[in-house]
């Protein structure tokens, strides 16, 4: 059997690799890691042994907690260059200045709701996260593999989360949980198409676009602001694997993306995305007949079209992959002068929960982390101690501000463009917002008739085994999009229907060893 480059890593580090000398965690030589210290051939441990001590400690610490979301991941690193002077007019950012600019990143890419032994060939939307390390701080490009999502209310994520991981009780899937959300919420009825549709079993990462899905503001050097939204289309041209092929690589090999990824990269074939953005006018925005911080819809292409700003290139595996991708942290907060939120409420609350999220898995200091570290800029403010805290901790400047210490200083520069804002505060229910125009687009005039096929067979496939009243209620919000759409699937379920699902057969268990009788009411 052929092995590849992944196969082959142990034997090239070997290669490089100096000789050096085994050590306990202080530095100290070891003379055995085959054999525990004793008291006699077959006694038992003595404590002082703190070789033996030293190493299984560390090893019962080896884990941290997980990604809720996202577990599942590969990451590379390498540049984003500037192709084009179209960021640097609507944006201030320094990486977007001259064309020929170059800027190190790294990304990370995943699978959503699986755990981290899961398939990387699961039906689910892929992460796409890009961390640009700019020299003014880091900006953090954290998005998916479609250009929309099933929600717009960030209230509603932890109960739709709830819904794609284990039944409390079972420690199953459940489609009666995943689909009695999706009907009684018809607003995912746009994305749950684009999910069942072919680019829900991408050919692996190299083979899919990114999108920072939500709309962003940009502000210009005269301090003229926009909105926009950000495309990575894939230069490796988009492939996707049929609901077959994608079944089959999860048993044969559930690590499929990942082994592509690093092996493209390992061979000297780096993959690249072009970078662009649509941009959309203050006045525009305020125009707009359909909300353009809805992040369930998208903007029209032929209203707003694509404009190239550069090209990311990923042309470094990483070293470690716990320190440099199970450890990296994005966050939609970490921003650079020239890139700010927008009103899109999805948006407003991950600004809070990512960074949220890396304090509770790496700790409050997770950005001394080596890859999370904003190398290419200095780091300068008054926090302070806390865990793992391993960098310079402010040495022994003023830890308060003000201060007339020369401690870091404030930059008028770097205030946001202000939002003029009115209304009341209240709690407003958004769930009944055009939840089908776009999605009826889609299924006429992006999809031909083959991927509709297909995309309503992969959905009668998972809804077959919902109960019949959430199956209703789920094929009604379909055909609210096109009554062919509602058909087509409610005529396949019925089919599967009509085939059954009989009973495994039963197999024949070895006899009892030692021969003993069981009672048969227990």
């Amino acid at each position: 059997m052929p092995r590849d480059a992944a196969d082959e890593q142990l034997s090239k580090q070997a290669g490089t690799a100096a000789a050096s000398t085994l050590t306990t965690s202080n530095g100290a030589p070891v003379d055995s890691l085959t054999a525990s210290m004793t008291a006699g051939p077959r006694g038992p441990i003595v404590l002082q042994d703190f070789t033996l001590l030293d190493h299984i400690s560390h090893f019962d610490r080896e884990r941290i907690p997980e990604r809720v979301v996202h577990a599942k991941g590969a990451g590379a690193f390498g540049y984003f260059e500037v192709t084009t002077t179209e960021g640097a007019k609507i944006c201030k950012a320094d990486f977007l200045s001259t064309v020929g600019k170059r800027t190190p990143v790294g990304a990370r890419f995943s699978t959503v709701g699986g755990e981290s032994g899961s398939a990387d060939t699961a039906r689910d939307p892929r992460g796409f996260a890009v961390k640009f390390y700019t020299e003014e701080g880091n900006w953090d490009m954290v998005g998916n593999n479609t250009p929309i999502f099933f929600i717009r209310d960030p209230i509603l994520f932890p109960s739709f989360i709830h819904t794609q991981k284990r039944n409390p009780q079972t420690h199953l899937g459940d489609p009666d949980a995943f689909w009695d959300f999706i009907s009684l919420r018809p607003e995912t009825t746009h994305q749950v198409s684009f999910l069942m549709g072919d680019r829900g079993t991408p050919d692996g990462y190299r083979h899919m676009n990114g999108y920072g899905s939500h709309t962003f503001k940009n502000v210009n050097a005269a301090g003229e602001a926009v909105y926009v939204k950000y495309h990575f289309k894939t230069d490796q041209g988009i492939a996707n694997l049929s609901a077959e092929e994608a079944g089959a690589l999860a048993s044969s090999d559930p690590d499929y993306a990942t082994r592509d990824l690093y092996n493209a990269i390992a061979s000297g074939k780096p993959p690249s995305w072009t970078v662009y953005v649509q941009v959309m006018t203050m006045q525009q925005a305020a125009a707009a007949k359909t909300n353009p911080f809805d992040v369930t819809k998208v903007w029209s292409h032929r209203e707003f079209p694509l404009l190239e700003v550069g090209r990311m290139v990923l042309n470094r595996n990483p070293e470690n992959y716990f320190s440099e991708i199970e450890q990296i942290a994005f966050a939609p907060g970490h921003m650079v002068p020239g890139i700010e939120p927008s009103p899109d409420k999805m948006l407003q609350a991950r600004l809070f929960s990512y960074a949220d999220t890396h304090r509770h898995r790496l700790g409050t200091n997770y950005q001394e982390i080596p890859v999370n570290k904003p190398f290419a800029a200095k780091v300068a403010n008054y926090q302070r101690d806390g865990p793992m805290q391993v960098g310079p901790n402010g040495g022994g400047g003023a830890n308060y501000f003000p201060n007339s210490f020369n401690g870091p200083a404030k930059d008028m520069s770097a205030a946001w463009h202000a939002d003029k804002l009115t209304g009341d505060v209240q709690r407003v229910e958004t769930g009944d917002e055009d939840n089908f125009g776009q999605c009826g687009d889609y299924f006429r005039t992006v999809l031909d008739q083959a991927a509709r096929d297909r995309l309503t067979s992969n959905i009668a496939g998972h809804m077959v085994g919902a109960q019949e009243f959430i199956r209703q209620r789920a094929i009604a919000n379909f055909a609210a999009v096109d009554a062919s759409y509602g058909k087509m699937i409610a005529d396949k379920v019925a089919a599967l229907l009509k085939q059954g699902k009989g009973p495994a057969p039963a197999k024949k268990a070895a006899a009892l060893n030692p021969p003993r009788s069981v009672p048969s009411n227990l």
